[in-house]
């Protein structure tokens, strides 16, 4: 009696999976880990031209997926740059346009709200910075299931922190998680990645790594790039913090590496799409000189610049079966283009008064069609500077009232020779875009002098920690 009820079933079975190889959109929707370096410059990787530095498991990710040599961070500081990402908004809208103690609104949507409303576990570890607990923009409002590591950037300067700030909705825990200032943080942001994954593996997730690695601790000023040691670089004969800042980034690579491995032991690589990026150019602190690794690769500025080099970032996109292989694209694009692109990947509707437009054609081998008519930046660390991109030309004022200079990226990359004299035309054009693409912020205004005080990630002292409670148990 029960035989037609069961080849029903299993023809019905064998149907759905034909179907969703002839139709992909029934197939599983991806994972996501996004990756994402503190102050990590364009050429600190050795698949962007790095020589001295090991980052091989960041170079097979480039190895084995996309490479983008046109792709632009939020912003040439922290904060707003991570805004962008995760608003997909530039910084002429955005809440947050500076490193201010300012949170992401509650009207703020998010691409962890994305995920979260797509029916994705998500999980975050590392950095934040959009927000402090109990307020409009802390991890709790924004559609984490879990968030593990810091809510004040001030405090991630730390490497071997007192607390960090945990957050659980299953075990409804919110508060700080006790270190004692005992184990290297990127070592804790390991061990909880691995068992995310190990967590997370039978469900669709989305984890979002945001590293702290290569970022400075300021309060140690020439000593500030805290590292347990500086192998595999003991033996060469660099300044102490040049050695440390490679021993970090190779560190760095390292994590990747267990990242790739977990996914690999979990069987669901194919399932998985990685993004690796940074937040900003790279730094000049904690003894460093970014001209000693040509950390900027071939372009002029660090962060805080606007400028290629405070600008321009690392991508790459690794997805095995859909990503073509050592694919390397110049396909311009921004950090605000990563929650529309994503949203496409994982069939959910992208939210109306962004900035970005979707990718995944380029990410997936195809003709992008939709473009961006240009680009544009804001900068409130050093008064009012901004910035614009159009096609292959690069505007910008950096004091207010000050002439445009303008460059032609594609002749001069190194933004030496400014032709605003010679091409009043597209300094017109830009001129109306920096008049234009940007809403009015209370926040954030143009005049230098109504301008509420910016805080500077990298000055020091690192303020107290909060008050350490006992975790909960099974804390990483």
């Amino acid at each position: 009696m029960f035989m037609p009820i069961f080849k029903f079933t299993r023809q019905f079975i064998v149907a759905l999976v034909l179907l969703a190889t002839v139709h992909p959109a029934l197939a599983r929707k991806p994972n996501v880990v996004l990756i994402v370096a503190d102050d990590l410059g364009y050429g600190d990787l050795g698949c962007y031209g790095q020589e001295r530095i090991k980052t091989p498991n960041i170079d097979r990710l480039a190895r084995e997926g996309m490479r983008f040599t046109q792709f632009y961070a939020g912003s040439s500081v922290c904060a707003p740059s991570r805004a962008a990402l995760f608003t997909g908004r530039h910084t002429g809208h955005n809440t947050i346009r500076g490193n201010g103690q300012v949170p992401l609104a509650a009207g703020d949507f998010t691409l962890s709200q994305l995920f979260r409303s797509a029916g994705y576990r998500v999980d975050g570890i590392g950095k934040w910075g959009l927000g402090l607990a109990g307020t409009s923009g802390e991890p709790k409002a924004k559609g984490f299931n879990q968030w593990a590591g810091f809510l004040d950037q001030t405090d991630a300067h730390n490497y071997y922190p007192d607390t960090i700030w945990r957050f659980d909705s299953v075990q409804t825990w919110n508060g700080p998680v006790q270190n004692h200032g005992r184990r290297y943080i990127q070592d804790v942001f390991t061990e909880a990645m691995g068992r995310s994954i190990d967590i997370n593996a039978d469900y669709q997730f989305l984890l979002y790594l945001p590293f702290t690695i290569p970022h400075a601790n300021p309060a140690l000023k020439k000593d500030g790039m805290q590292v347990p040691h500086d192998a595999p670089y003991s033996a060469e004969t660099w300044p102490q913090p040049e050695k440390n800042k490679a021993a970090m980034i190779t560190r760095l690579d390292s994590s990747v590496g267990q990242l790739l491995a977990r996914l690999e032991k979990n069987k669901i690589q194919r399932d998985t799409i990685v993004i690796f990026t940074s937040d900003n150019g790279p730094h000049d602190k904690g003894g460093v000189d970014p001209k000693f690794f040509k950390s900027s690769g071939p372009f002029r500025g660090i962060k805080r610049d606007l400028f290629e080099g405070g600008l321009r970032v690392p991508l790459i996109v690794w997805w095995p079966g859909h990503v073509p292989e050592g694919k390397v694209s110049d396909q311009v694009g921004a950090m605000w283009d990563v929650l529309p692109t994503l949203a496409e990947a994982i069939e959910a509707k992208s939210p109306t008064g962004i900035n970005g437009i979707s990718l995944l054609p380029t990410w997936l081998g195809a003709k992008q069609t939709n473009q961006h008519d240009h680009l544009y930046w804001e900068l409130h660390e050093r008064g009012f500077q901004q910035a614009v991109r159009v096609d292959n030309w690069k505007g910008l004022r950096l004091k207010q009232n000050d002439p445009i200079e303008l460059y032609d990226l594609k002749a001069d990359p190194t933004e030496e020779k400014n032709l605003a004299a010679q091409q009043p035309a597209i300094v017109a054009r830009i001129e109306a875009i920096m008049r234009s693409d940007r809403t009015d912020s209370e926040n954030w205004p143009t005049d230098p002098g109504q301008q509420k005080p910016v805080v500077d990630e990298d000055a020091g002292p690192i303020p107290p920690t909060e008050t350490s409670t006992k975790p909960p148990p099974g804390t990483p």
